[in-house]
């Protein structure tokens, strides 16, 4: 009888190497390709058995296509106790994991991150919140405010008399801009490791409805998946995942229309509710909000053996993030007019530098990479 090779992801102990990774991945992939009976669920199974054979980045491009839903391992018949031990969930997470470290630029800080992420982004708005206070110079430098008519007055009330728009821009553009650039080098690397072609409008358009209404997570069947509850299927982890997407669109959005505002059409804030930067940035901030309080719950709730157990810690981290940077936005804009708005600011500044900082590092930069693989996918149909 032939001895099957099974090499366990025990991730209490040291980190799988790169090729204890994928070869166990391979290893699984190569009995599903075998199996089909997974086909239908989402886009990992199609594009494996377009292959006879899996190569590394034939793997990577499937890791990155996983949104580690998990049904394929609640419908597997090959699954633990039988010899074959198949934890596709888990496999493909670690391949995605280490594709994620492998391409990040600097590659130490993803790693580092990942394994002490709550520490890294615990000790960053901390120390950012106290230095933003410091150097806002803890109270309004606006004085005898009576004398002013009523838009001058709720100005100098403000978060601006506090952090002045242009020092805002001056601090926060760099932040945003230089995270970004180094996102984009770990795309590039990305793929051309995965021997992407040309993208053409068609590539762009089905990988952007594929992302828009999270289809990878309907479970093949639109009852959704199974990730919090074996025996239940739920679409609350595709809602909330869209209630989390969209959100944070949204409050970029606002962003972006406040600073067309204030630059091409000479009208500065602080904007009313019913400004259009304001009715995105709190509705956005209300979703972002749900999104990711629900996702942190339901992480909670799932089986941790299924995904990589050693960057749990990293992943919670983001998402807490999330979430603190959209309920201190939208308590800055509820109590902005209180005693506590430079404490309040200078958390809220703090949070979102360090939103900005740890992008290309954190579980934000799935986001983009699951969108090149999704583009890549569409190549390939």
């Amino acid at each position: 009888m032939q001895t099957i090779n099974v090499v366990q992801l025990d991730d209490s102990a040291a980190t799988p190497t790169r090729g204890e990774a994928y070869s166990e991945a391979k290893r699984q992939l190569e009995i599903c390709n075998a199996c089909r009976y997974c086909e239908s669920y989402c886009s990992v199974f199609p594009a494996l058995h377009q292959q006879r054979a899996v190569d590394d980045e034939h793997l990577t491009q499937l890791a990155n296509l996983c949104h580690n839903c998990r049904g394929c391992y609640y419908a597997c018949q090959y699954t633990a106790p039988h010899e074959f031990n198949l934890n596709v969930p888990q496999a493909l997470a670690e391949v995605r994991q280490q594709s994620w470290e492998e391409h990040s630029y600097p590659k130490a800080v993803a790693k580092s991150f990942h394994q002490h992420g709550s520490a890294i982004m615990l000790a960053l708005v901390a120390g950012f919140a106290l230095l933003l206070w410091i150097l806002s110079g803890l109270e309004p430098q606006v004085q005898d405010v009576q004398s002013l008519d009523i838009e001058e007055q709720e100005a100098a009330q403000s978060f601006y008399a506090l952090m002045p728009h242009n020092a805002m821009v001056a601090l926060f553009l760099p932040a945003f801009v230089l995270p970004l650039i180094a996102i984009g080098v770990g795309l590039r690397r990305y793929w051309t490791s995965v021997q992407g072609q040309s993208i053409k409008l068609t590539h762009i358009r089905s990988a952007f409805n594929a992302a828009a209404n999270m289809r990878n997570l309907d479970g093949g069947h639109g009852k959704g998946c199974n990730f919090e509850d074996e025996d239940r299927y739920s679409n609350a982890r595709r809602y909330l995942h869209q209630a989390t997407m969209y959100g944070f669109l949204l409050c970029f959005m606002a962003t972006s229309v406040a600073t067309l505002m204030h630059y091409l059409l000479d009208m500065p804030a602080p904007y009313g509710f019913f400004s259009l930067p304001k009715l995105l940035g709190v509705s956005g901030g209300i979703l972002l909000c749900i999104g990711t309080a629900g996702l942190a719950w339901l992480k909670t709730q799932a089986d941790p053996k299924l995904g990589s157990q050693r960057v749990w810690g990293g992943e919670m981290a983001f998402v807490v993030l999330l979430f603190l940077v959209s309920v201190s936005g939208l308590l800055l804009y509820w109590l902005g007019g209180t005693s506590i708005l430079p404490e309040l600011l200078a958390f809220h500044l703090g949070s979102v530098l360090t939103l900005f900082l740890l992008m290309p590092y954190s579980k934000m930069v799935h986001g983009f990479f699951r969108l090149a693989a999704l583009i890549r996918d569409a190549q390939s149909t």
